[in-house]
């Protein structure tokens, strides 16, 4: 790829096999996206190969660059999601080389200082207030070391948000509330979505200062929960799922050898932000639902229809919940700065592994597999992992 151009819609292999389509997927369909900057990309390519197979979510789940992907997607018609998404990740490709490409590592390196000194033009700018010094107080709006004020036009211009809250496709945001640290979800199931709405998922601090909902500050929500599955597994009332839950830092990786890897590793582990752990609660809780729908045939049929032996039984459900996890790979050059890798090479390297992983879980199909009566929730991995 020419590290000098300027993005662009990936084009996919024209030889592959066709997966299959929507057919046999039972429920609705959620695809759930992390946060993560400029690995984001990922993203852009799962959604890309969904849409190539005929597949559309009907709830998009997603904090900080998840949310701004989630916005695009739900906020325009099938027929035009695709073209938005490829102007946003065509708008935010920082092309730029030094060396025309004799020297990566100086090109990359100016680059990634090219970012941090001038922001990237649709998505952020550094903030003159910073400039006074980090225990000058500010105000609120402007305590952070960038705006945001070119991601709020980018969004204006990509998301048509009239349509958005029509709810054809549902659309829920992960923020954190700065005062007392706790997560919220704006779903437009439940009331009209805004930019500010998606900004305040995406409102990374220190870079980017918090945003203001109802008189209330919002930061992004990956800070606090990062993979936000806990929307689709505690919503009322249940519905079975099929539910693409896309994850951009690795969970799994290589013990540290170096200061800087011992860094770049804790970042992972910060940001995979516990989704194993709240997974496996949430299959515990879920089994325990269906094994009270099983109980239900033991009780005799007066008693059952007692109202307090009802009110117990309502906590049962015989839904079902298929987790597909999507992993986004690590690249052997990625370092601490991977987040903010907007280089078109960059870009198209993560763009082409997200399409590419999510064909190959197309083609399995793993939501046709029989379940276990008693287990809500099954999750599929890559082959290796498959539980």
């Amino acid at each position: 790829m020419d590290e000098n151009a300027t993005g662009g819609a990936y084009e996919p292999p024209q030889d592959q096999p066709q997966p299959p389509g929507r057919a046999g997927i039972v429920g609705q369909i959620v695809l759930v996206l992390q946060g993560g900057g400029a690995l984001g990309a990922y993203q852009a390519g799962v959604y890309q190969a969904l849409h190539d197979t005929g597949i559309e979510p009907d709830w998009v789940i997603g904090t900080s660059i998840g949310a701004v992907n989630g916005a695009i997607i739900a906020g325009n018609p099938p027929e035009t999601r695709l073209a938005q998404l490829d102007a946003f990740w065509s708008r935010v490709a920082a092309a730029g080389s030094v060396t025309s490409g004799w020297l990566p590592a100086l090109d990359d390196w100016w680059r990634r200082t090219s970012i941090f000194l001038q922001g990237i033009p649709a998505f952020f700018a550094p903030s003159p207030y910073a400039w006074l010094g980090m225990h000058v107080p500010l105000g609120k709006e402007h305590a952070a070391f960038y705006t945001t004020r070119p991601l709020r036009e980018t969004l204006h211009a990509l998301v048509d948000f009239d349509y958005l809250n029509t709810c054809a496709v549902r659309l829920t945001v992960g923020a954190v509330h700065v005062a007392n640290a706790r997560m919220r979800y704006f779903t437009n199931r439940d009331a009209a979505l805004t930019v500010e709405h998606v900004m305040a998922s995406a409102a990374f601090p220190p870079g980017f200062p918090s945003v203001q909902l109802d008189g209330e500050s919002y930061w992004d929500g990956g800070i606090y929960s990062n993979t936000p599955l806990e929307a689709v597994l505690d919503d009322r009332p249940r519905r079975s799922s099929v539910i693409f839950a896309v994850q951009l830092w690795p969970a799994n990786g290589r013990e540290p050898e170096s200061i800087l890897e011992a860094v770049v590793r804790q970042r992972d582990i910060q940001y995979s932000s516990r989704a194993q752990s709240h997974l496996e609660r949430q299959r515990q809780i879920h089994r325990l639902r269906h094994v009270i729908r099983e109980l239900e045939q033991y009780i005799a049929e007066p008693m059952r229809e007692t109202q307090a032996v009802r009110d117990l039984l309502a906590w049962g459900c015989g839904t079902t919940m298929q987790v597909i996890e999507l992993d986004a790979p690590s690249f052997g050059e990625d370092d601490l700065h991977k987040d903010i890798d907007f280089s078109p090479g960059g870009i198209e390297r993560r763009r082409t592994a997200g399409y590419d992983d999510t064909r190959k879980m197309l083609a399995r199909a793993p939501w046709r597999e029989a379940t276990d009566p008693l287990e809500g929730i099954s999750v599929h991995r890559a082959a290796s992992d498959d539980e």
